[in-house]
Order: structure tokens, then C-alpha cells, then sequence
């Protein structure tokens, strides 16, 4: 599912998946186009400072995604053994614990939240000659895999 670069709607859009399908995990993938073939595994989302204005020209009120949330909301999926377990040839993949306080934070944090900390995110560079979108689509796939192993551990 494809959210907008709209804090409102993308909230609803994650309330929709957790509600609707509730999903043993959710996976989100966002665009970091300042980054050059290097993925980010983040690890938690953080509920303030989103200041920044969307698509529409809005930001959330008193720059907050959930009123009375916790401040940050960590991921069930250790992020740094998934980081650790892997590598893909061709590109970097780094850990991170800040997603940058816009969209993408704010989205994993609203799943982090809706989601009990059932979510991930990770950030993707844009598809260059270096970094095609068959060899892109690879990574995340290794990625995923090695987060399911994780889910399959904690189950009962």
C-alpha cells in the first residue's frame, strides 16, 4: 500500500493496516533521497517534533503524532541483529535509531504505536544505474526474510 506524503492520511492509512489486516508485522518502506545506495534499518520512532510541513502544507498539531503516546516506541525486531545477520552485495546497509522527524518517522511511529511494536522501517535510496530496482528489491527481500526469522522466535 502506497501512503501520501501527508501526515493525516498516512496515519489513517497505517490505523486501516492494523486494524483491517492485523498483521503479524508491518513492513514500511520510505524514500531517503539523500542517501546513495545505502539502506537504513531504523529501530524506533520517535511521537514529537514533527515540524516540517507535508504535501498539503500542514504539520501535526503541536507538532505530535499521537497525544499522551510515549516518546518513542522501539521496534520488537532488533534491528541491529537483522543488520548484523545479513549483507548484500553492492550496497551498504546501515542501523539507525533517528528516521528524521517527517513522514517516514511519523508513520512508524503511528505503527510502532497501533502495532504494539510489531513494525520496521526501512529507508532506501533512489534507483540509480548502480542501484537498480531488481537489485533493490533483493536487499529488502533478504531484509524481510531475516525479520520474519525474528517473528518466528517469539511466536509461541
Amino acid at each position: 500500500m502506497q501512503l501520501p506524503v501527508v501526515y493525516q492520511k498516512a496515519k489513517e492509512g497505517v490505523f486501516k493496516i492494523w486494524t483491517t489486516l492485523q498483521p503479524l508485522l508491518t513492513v514500511h518502506v520510505g524514500l531517503a533521497s539523500s542517501t546513495k545506495a545505502i539502506i537504513i534499518l531504523e529501530q524506533c520512532g520517535k511521537n514529537k517534533g514533527y515540524r516540517d510541513m507535508d504535501a498539503c502544507g500542514f504539520y501535526p498539531e503541536g507538532g505530535c503524532c499521537i497525544l499522551d503516546g510515549p516518546e518513542k516506541i522501539e521496534s520488537t525486531i532488533n534491528m541491529k541483529t537483522v543488520w548484523k545477520n545479513i549483507s548484500v552485495e553492492g550496497i551498504d546497509i546501515i542501523f539507525s535509531r533517528d528516521a528524521g522527524r517527517y513522514i517516514c518517522d511519523y508513520t512508524y511511529y503511528a505503527s510502532l504505536y497501533y502495532g504494539s511494536g510489531r513494525a520496521a522501517f526501512i529507508h532506501v535510496p533512489p534507483t540509480s544505474s548502480a542501484l537498480t530496482a531488481d537489485l533493490l528489491g533483493k536487499a529488502l527481500q533478504t531484509i524481510i526474510l531475516e525479520m520474519l526469522k525474528q517473528c518466528e522466535e517469539d511466536e509461541p
